[in-house]
């Protein structure tokens, strides 16, 4: 299976046509009873560039978002970043009581019910 190559050597399959060819071949290779060997070769190569396919548009895709998002001022925050901002909302603030009962304290106190 062959596919056009553009003038910078890049795979022209679409994304749909290499995902197409990836659940073919897993469908094709959980559907045998016995491994049919000769095929092996064309199936795992047809796959690796058919996934190369796909990696590459997704890479593109979420280039092209991050990139659209920037232009219109749009950040995103980072998992480190929002973390810290929930640590921050959750924190008491300085000179404020401590929403912890102090130590010896019973359970009673807190109308905790067990």
């Amino acid at each position: 299976m062959t596919h056009p190559v553009s003038d910078d050597g890049m795979n022209t399959r679409s994304f749909k046509e290499a995902y197409g060819v990836l659940q073919q071949h897993a469908e094709t290779l959980r559907e045998q009873e016995e491994p049919n060997i000769d095929d092996l070769l064309t199936i795992v190569t047809e796959s690796v560039e058919a996934y190369k396919v796909c990696k590459e548009r997704i890479d593109a895709v979420d280039a092209a978002l991050k990139a659209a998002l920037n232009d219109a001022g749009v950040g995103t925050p980072t998992p480190q970043g929002a973390a810290g901002a929930v640590k921050a909302k959750r924190a008491p603030a300085p000179g404020s009581a401590s929403t912890v009962p102090p130590l010896g304290a019973s359970a009673d106190e807190d109308d905790v019910p067990f």
